[in-house]
């Protein structure tokens, strides 16, 4: 989320507490595992700590991304591929 008032943005952006509290905190242990395991959480977690973010920032971000993959693995209904690789239009 981001606060703003006017043309100024008063502190910094943060991250939003809105959903399934559950499902934030079952997404959240799973990223602990997922950016051990996971080669495209590994990835993320891995460059985002480089550029000096948090840990928890990180593994926020890395649950993001594993609720992108269920979606997508359960959208298309191809099983999970580690070395896939989507193909922009």
């Amino acid at each position: 989320t981001e606060r703003r008032s006017g043309t100024s943005i008063n502190g910094s952006n943060k991250i939003s507490k809105a959903g399934n509290p559950k499902l934030r905190s079952m997404m959240f242990l799973c990223s602990f595992t997922a950016h051990k395991s996971n080669p495209q959480c590994k990835a993320l977690y891995d460059r985002l700590v480089a550029k000096k973010k948090t840990p928890k920032l990180a593994l926020i971000a890395v649950a993001n991304k594993l609720l992108k993959q269920v979606f997508a693995i359960s959208k298309s209904r191809i099983p999970y591929d580690p070395a896939y690789r989507s193909v922009k239009p």
